[in-house]
């Protein structure tokens, strides 16, 4: 196995963050901060990573799980963004075969529609020439009764035909997670459930911040150079904290217009369609997707996303009954004959964009400095007491925006920049476990043909590493659960797990050990979508899987307990929008 990323590892990191003084402090642990803090760590310098919940606990793990170049930015001629995001995607295609997989796009094209089918094909083309045509497949026109016999129960009447065009799907949160595992190896120290509490003033500039473990309640100051605040949508949350201790006194003005978005999960049996599909709401233009994950479990489709205001604090942001029934009007709308109703919704998400506007007179920083816009996904710029702060963002694009951020705070610290020696390109893969060599090789392994599909798909070579941990758990006759609700826990019992969900206990087992899984919650709704893929949310599975828990960790079956609770406390939370509907 690679080095540990675990409970312990986290200690460690906690240890250091009072012992140390980092070159650089990122400030949350989504994608943006884990790319930057892998960036760091490429050009030689220290970092140390606070996130406040778990990492990809927000925005990162709560996106429509695509990476694409972005299609609908042709329109406003944002070729460069276009260009950008599609060599970033060859490049993911290339290293991260297991965690971002192509993915074939249908696009029907109806009568009334406010794009033809002959701007729409001009688009087509340009997308595979910005591409340099490394696309998984080249677009194709497809006629009316081509589309039909594609998407059986697709709406015919007033169909044009369509085309099919290629992009693709990710693991989102297991990605950020591959991200920090790679920073970690190169030394970064990264804490998970780690609160930056208040930042450290020397002079004129914040030279750290005083952080709190929420696991325990201990207190310290971590001290660094250079601050990176990548707080996604908590961005003026944290602006107003950096603003309070500034000598100048100035308010921080808010940098965000944050957008939520809703997406709803149905089964795949339900809607088995081959690929992802585009659907335009005929009243504003907005682009929805159905998006098939065969992956996720015994396979879901993804249906989202909405667009509207969300509240300044990002943990108020609620699904609300006018966002289901957008969404469920548009999936009926184009599949008439499914009649899809909220009974036959899974789960559902809410994630909050954080995007970026540039100033216009009362917003912006506190000085005459307007935003550096960087693009249209994301701005970069000085904040107060020399930090620097990030809002916005583009999933595909991290790496290249992680690149442009340190580069930023380094043009700006030149103590900073004089020691700079870069390590290693951040085109390598992540893991080199999850790498197409890698996998082969393990192939060839004697055991692999153990080995279900839904490992290798999720963990690439690292799939006989789960099955060692199955193993070990027979060989001492402690596999603790089974297959019924009432979570039964003989060690003789035949352990038999969800489906879509193989060795189960030796999953769990392995990302506390390489994931930093510190709750359930970590498990259940990010590292595995054990919640959102099954109507059940893996529930009948809790008393196993959370005696596993307390025994990898160490925990007293009153913390157990405690833990079970506090999941389907979660559960509840995120299923209350169906209050709405009863």
């Amino acid at each position: 196995m690679k080095p540990e990323f675990s409970p312990q590892t986290r200690k460690q990191a906690l240890e250091r963050f009072t012992r140390e003084r980092f070159d650089v402090l990122v400030v949350g642990g989504g994608i943006t901060g884990a790319a930057v803090a892998r960036d760091c760590v490429s050009r030689g310098l220290s970092v140390a990573l606070l996130e406040r919940r778990d990492f990809s606990y927000g925005t990162s793990s709560r996106s429509s799980k695509l990476i694409h170049g972005g299609l609908r930015y042709l329109e406003n001629f944002e070729f460069g963004l276009v260009f950008e995001a599609l060599a970033e995607r060859s490049l993911l295609l290339k290293t991260t075969p297991t965690m971002v997989r192509p993915l074939p796009f249908y696009f029907p094209v109806y009568e009334g529609d406010r794009t033809g089918r002959a701007v729409l094909g001009m688009g087509m083309w340009l997308y595979d020439l910005l591409a340099l045509f490394r696309s998984p497949g080249y677009h194709k026109s497809l006629s009316k009764e081509r589309m039909l016999e594609d998407l059986p129960g697709l709406r015919g009447e007033g169909l044009k035909g369509g085309f099919r065009y290629y992009d693709a799907s990710m693991w989102d949160d297991v990605l950020g997670i591959e991200i920090l595992r790679d920073a970690a190896r190169f030394g970064a120290a990264c804490a998970n459930y780690v609160e930056a509490t208040k930042p450290v003033w020397t002079g004129d500039r914040i030279t750290g911040f005083g952080f709190r473990d929420l696991e325990t309640g201990a207190e310290g100051v971590l001290s660094a150079d250079q601050v990176i605040i990548c707080a996604g949508p908590w961005t003026d949350q944290v602006g107003e904290t950096l603003a309070a201790g500034s000598r100048e006194g100035k308010p921080w003005r808010n940098w965000l217009a944050p957008s939520k978005g809703v997406h709803l999960i149905f089964d795949l049996k339900r809607l088995p369609i081959p690929g992802a599909m585009v659907m335009s709401e005929p009243k504003d233009g907005r682009i929805s997707f159905v998006i098939p994950r065969p992956d996720f479990g015994a396979g879901v489709v993804i249906v989202g996303t909405t667009d509207g205001a969300s509240p300044k604090d990002p943990d108020r942001a609620e699904i609300s009954r006018d966002d289901v029934e957008y969404l469920l009007g548009l999936l009926n709308r184009y599949f008439p004959s499914h009649r899809f109703t909220t009974q036959d919704i899974l789960s559902a998400y809410i994630g909050v964009r954080p995007l970026a506007v540039p100033p216009t007179g009362g917003d912006g920083l506190s000085d005459s400095k307007s935003l550096q816009k960087v693009s249209r996904e994301h701005t970069i710029d000085s904040g107060p007491g020399g930090t620097v702060v990030v809002a916005g963002g583009k999933y595909t694009t991290h790496r290249t925006m992680a690149d442009e951020i340190v580069t930023f705070a380094l043009a700006r610290n030149r103590d900073l920049a004089a020691r700079e020696r870069r390590r290693f390109s951040t085109k390598a893969a992540p893991n080199a476990r999850t790498t197409p060599e890698a996998l082969a090789e393990a192939r060839a392994h004697s055991r692999a043909a153990e080995v279900q599909r839904e490992l290798w798909e999720r963990y690439g070579a690292e799939a006989i590493d789960v099955l060692r941990i199955d193993d070990e758990l027979r060989a001492r006759g402690a596999a603790t659960f089974s297959a019924n609700a009432a979570g039964a826990t003989s060690s003789s019992s035949k352990v038999t797990d969800p489906e879509g969900f193989p060795r189960l206990e030796a999953q769990l087992r392995f990302n506390i050990r390489q994931g930093m899984v510190l709750h359930l919650e970590d498990f259940y709704l990010r590292r595995l979508p054990l919640f959102f893929a099954r109507a059940d949310h893996g529930l009948p599975w809790l008393d196993g899987l959370a005696m596993a828990w307390g025994e990898e960790l160490g925990k007293s079956p009153a913390e157990v307990e405690a833990e079970k609770q506090s999941l389907r406390d979660e559960f509840a939370r995120r299923e209350n929008w169906r209050r709405s509907f009863s």
